[in-house]
């Protein structure tokens, strides 16, 4: 005996399909493991394609590069994931030193010398020293003196604020609607570059980056039919990395120092005339 649907079911007949079919096809096909559209899976080089980053790169060329150091670049803030992510995990990246070591040497304004692994460095060149005083037959050059920096980068992440902003907007009619949420949070960032012969602190700089999550939702819930209900949900949600958040600070907080120190007169331009570039005049 054959069914046909009832006129009710009938003039839903399309959505239904329109609705099933994917979900049906998505679940037999979970064995394929298809991936999401612009998701990669192997490791690359990662070159962040922001505005700042394209600043770092574009800024005016020194009349000689400046040897720098950086010891510690902490995070100050203290803060936390919340629950039920995480009541151990930092909210702020612990490797902020690497970046402003890697954004320093981007700039191509400053040669930098290890002193975060000072201690790593030491120890190895001491076993470079015993190795060769063993082996009279070693043809393994004396170690040079380590280079001494004429500028200390210091200061850290000094805040975390959640929440600063948050909104969205949403509808519903006859249980079909969907809804757009969003959250601002915020991290500040302060350098400072120290002069290594005094102590004075030439240059200080406080900068702020927010970052985005945002979460888009549809859904349906109505009944099509006596004892029919219809059901369905779709959604994205998208949170910017707060890695990349405190990187752009930090690269932000570069050009700024960098600007002010042309300005002040702590460090010169390869070609005066560019102090009119337009890279510097955003910054100045």
């Amino acid at each position: 005996m054959r069914c046909f649907p009832t006129p009710s079911l009938r003039r839903y007949r399309g959505l239904l399909l329109a609705l099933l079919i994917p979900g049906f096809l998505g679940a037999c096909g979970m064995a394929v493991a298809k991936r999401p559209v612009g998701i990669m899976n192997q490791a690359y080089l990662q070159q962040p394609n922001t505005p700042t980053y394209r600043d770092l790169l574009n800024l005016p060329r020194p009349k000689g590069k400046i040897l720098s150091a950086v010891y510690n670049f902490r995070d100050m803030t203290g803060q936390y994931k919340s629950s039920p992510s995480s009541n151990i995990s930092t909210q702020v990246t612990q490797g902020a030193a690497s970046i402003l070591m890697h954004s320093l040497k981007e700039s191509q304004w400053f040669d930098i010398v290890e002193r975060e692994g000072l201690q790593d460095l030491l120890t190895e060149r001491k076993v470079n020293r015993a190795t060769a005083a063993n082996d009279k037959n070693s043809k393994v050059a004396p170690l040079p003196t380590l280079l001494p920096a004429s500028v200390l980068f210091e200061g850290g992440i000094v805040g975390y604020d959640t929440n600063v902003q948050t909104g969205g907007e949403g509808a519903r009619y006859l249980g079909i609607g969907g809804s757009d949420r969003y959250q601002v949070d915020q991290v500040t960032v302060v350098l400072r570059a120290v002069d290594v012969r005094n102590g004075r602190i030439l240059e200080t700089v406080e900068t702020s980056k927010t970052i985005l999550s945002e979460q888009i939702a549809g859904n349906v819930y109505r009944f099509i039919a006596f004892k029919a209900l219809l059901e369905g949900d779709v959604g994205y949600s998208y949170n910017e990395p707060g890695q990349m958040a405190a990187q752009e600070a930090i690269q932000a907080a570069i050009i700024h120092l960098i600007a002010r120190g042309i300005l002040n007169g702590l460090w010169e331009l390869e070609n005066p005339d560019e102090i009119n570039s337009p890279v510097l005049e955003g910054y100045l």
